[in-house]
């Protein structure tokens, strides 16, 4: 949602406390629109790897934690890796237990029967045959995600809320078994048109990006360490992504993802094409949340137009 100076938050907050850093970034939004919803989360599982690869189990018990908090009736984490079977790393990594323990569901997408899915498709699309997209993030009240900082190196270049999304798709269409979705875009010179178009099929209401530590090299899991020692929140899954590849550049970052305007970044060009979130780099406005982080913000602007 944009401001009264039509430009869009990107909230930051530096310090090395997750419960902290998520409380105070949510306390930012208006947590009101959650209560008696039903909310459908994405967090990053992709593989059985330990953060920054993976969502860190604290920054999932504390966004699960405040949205309970804030009313919501009933919350659902949807899950489906692409390194890894996904129930094993969910597993691995403690998230059924968490689900358990705190009392939300956790969906294994991979298991979902053909009805399961929705079927997109649209005028302009690099997907062939279009994609299936898991009903559940269509179906709830409302949608939030909490992704990484990293790079990626198997295409996408970097992998933050946009690319998140990804996860969200079935690998294999099961009405037509030779179809592999995840073969398609991870072969294709369009593969960061297509995490972008992703992004197209439904609606966010709110991202946390965990950037305590991340990798400006190699990922998604695995890479070149880095500590930022920063979190993110926004409702804008463009202007956060363009604010991480800020914070990847003044972390040393190479190859294409330090090369060029940040709104040039294809990932980033696509989704304005499409008008998923902000346009340019002048219409986000990042947030210092604490003293802390102050001057990292004023790095950011000035970076952003870069």
């Amino acid at each position: 949602m944009k401001n009264s100076s039509n430009t869009v938050p990107v909230y930051l907050i530096a310090t090395q406390n997750r419960k902290e850093a998520v409380t105070g970034l949510l306390a930012q939004h208006d947590l009101n629109q959650f209560k008696e919803k039903s909310v459908a989360m994405k967090a990053n599982y992709n593989s059985a790897d330990p953060y920054p690869a993976s969502t860190h189990l604290d920054t999932l018990r504390h966004f699960v934690s405040t949205l309970q908090a804030a009313g919501a009736a009933k919350i659902t984490l949807g899950e489906r890796s692409g390194m890894g079977d996904t129930r094993n790393v969910l597993t691995k990594l403690g998230v059924f237990d968490l689900g358990k323990e705190m009392g939300f569901e956790v969906a294994v997408l991979d298991d979902l029967p053909e009805e399961g899915w929705e079927r997109v498709n649209f005028s302009g699309s690099h997907w062939k045959y279009g994609f299936l997209l898991a009903k559940l993030f269509n179906e709830a009240d409302a949608v939030v995600q909490t992704c990484c900082l990293k790079t990626h190196r198997f295409g996408g270049h970097f992998t933050l809320s946009l690319k998140n999304s990804v996860g969200m798709v079935a690998k294999h269409d099961p009405s037509h078994h030779l179809r592999n979705y995840m073969t398609e875009l991870h072969v294709s010179l369009s593969q960061r048109q297509k995490i972008a178009e992703i992004n197209k099929a439904y609606s966010c209401q709110l991202i946390l990006m965990d950037g305590l530590q991340g990798f400006a090299g190699g990922g998604p899991d695995k890479g070149r360490l880095i500590e930022p020692g920063v979190m993110l929140s926004s409702t804008d899954r463009v202007a956060i992504d363009a604010v991480g590849v800020a914070i990847l550049r003044l972390h040393g970052v190479k190859g294409p993802v330090a090369k060029g305007p940040i709104f040039q970044q294809a990932q980033i060009k696509r989704a304005v094409d499409l008008k998923i979130g902000v346009q340019s780099s002048q219409e986000i406005d990042v947030v210092a949340v604490n003293e802390a982080s102050q001057a990292l913000a004023g790095q950011i602007r000035d970076l952003l137009p870069s």
